[in-house]
Parts: structure tokens; sequence; C-alpha cells
């Protein structure tokens, strides 16, 4: 499938907010392997803005702010680890950053991170069933996914697409929120 409208290539840069950028240094960096490419020092002691490779052009961005208002799980992010507790946040919030990884490197992946000390959390095998998730891989799971946090409790998920997604896995309406006018 193509865009019909742009010709958009990808996520040149998600920015986020941190709390201690030489702690998200060495946690992008050394925890998960990312390329630390491009630092800028905000003008008038602003904070700072560091940019970590992911690949294929894309990039990871994080601000550090001196005078940041502290984090607030369960309206501006997810409070935990999906199938670990709530995982709602507020509308306009970035709940997670998926990362896509290879399908064949998903439990060497897992492993790896535990063994560097990340709490990850529950493997989830996600298809079309009632709960959306299988216990176990069947035809119909269409991707795996492995959710864990960074330092400053920002939800990250490992993803491996098991099959190409087609036209046939577009099928539900979209919902409209009954308040819909207030908006």
């Amino acid at each position: 499938m193509t865009n019909s409208e742009f010709d958009i290539t990808g996520i040149n840069h998600l920015a986020l907010v941190c709390s201690d950028m030489e702690r998200t240094v060495d946690f992008y960096s050394n925890v998960l392997g990312m390329p630390l490419v491009k630092t800028l020092e905000l003008p008038d002691g602003g904070g700072q803005h560091f940019f970590f490779d992911l690949g294929g052009g894309n990039h990871l961005a994080f601000f550090w702010f001196p005078d940041a208002p502290p984090a607030a799980p369960g309206i501006a992010a997810a409070v935990t680890i999906p199938g670990k507790g709530e995982i709602t946040s507020a509308i306009g919030s970035m709940n997670h950053v998926a990362f896509t990884i290879p399908a064949d490197k998903f439990d060497e992946y897992r492993a790896k991170l535990k063994s560097k000390g990340v709490r990850v959390g529950y493997i989830l095998n996600h298809d079309d069933s009632e709960s959306g998730v299988a216990s176990e891989m069947h035809d119909g799971v269409f991707v795996r996914s492995l959710y864990f946090q960074d330092p400053d409790g920002i939800l990250l998920e490992f993803a491996a697409y098991t099959r190409e997604l087609t036209s046939a896995d577009v099928r539900h309406r979209p919902a409209k929120a009954a308040n819909a006018a207030a908006i």
C-alpha cells in the first residue's frame, strides 16, 4: 500500500522529553545500542536536544528541559507495561514507541534485554481473536510484541511482524466519540 497524498518515507524523528540526558544517553546507546548522532544545546540555557539513529533514516530524539514538569503516568503516558497494569493515556499523549525488529531475533532480543537488567513484559502474540492476543503462535498472529520501559518510564515495544499486512486487515469502522460535538 502506498500513500496517495504525500511521499512519506518514514519517521524523521519522534521527540520525547527526559529527566536526565546522561541517563537517557546511557540507556539508548549502551542498553539498546542506538548510536547518538546529533546533540544540540538549546539557546539561553533552555536545555538540550539529542538524536539517536534508529536505522533507515529514522531517529528518536529527546529534549531535556531544566524546568520540565514531572512525569504524569496515566495522563501523558502509560503507567506500566501491557499485561502488568494500566496502559491508558490521555488524548494527545504519546502512549508508546514501537521499534521493528526481525521476527527471528525476537526471543534473543528479549533475553538480551533481561540480561541488561531491563524489566520486560509478557510476550504478546497479537491476532484477530476476541482478546486480540494468543498464548501460542499460530497462522493468525500478525505481530509479536515485547514491552519494556526506559529509565523515565517511557513505554517502549519491540515489534516483529510475522506476516505482511493486507487490505483484508482493515475491517473495523472507526469509533466515534459520544461527545464528538464537544471536542
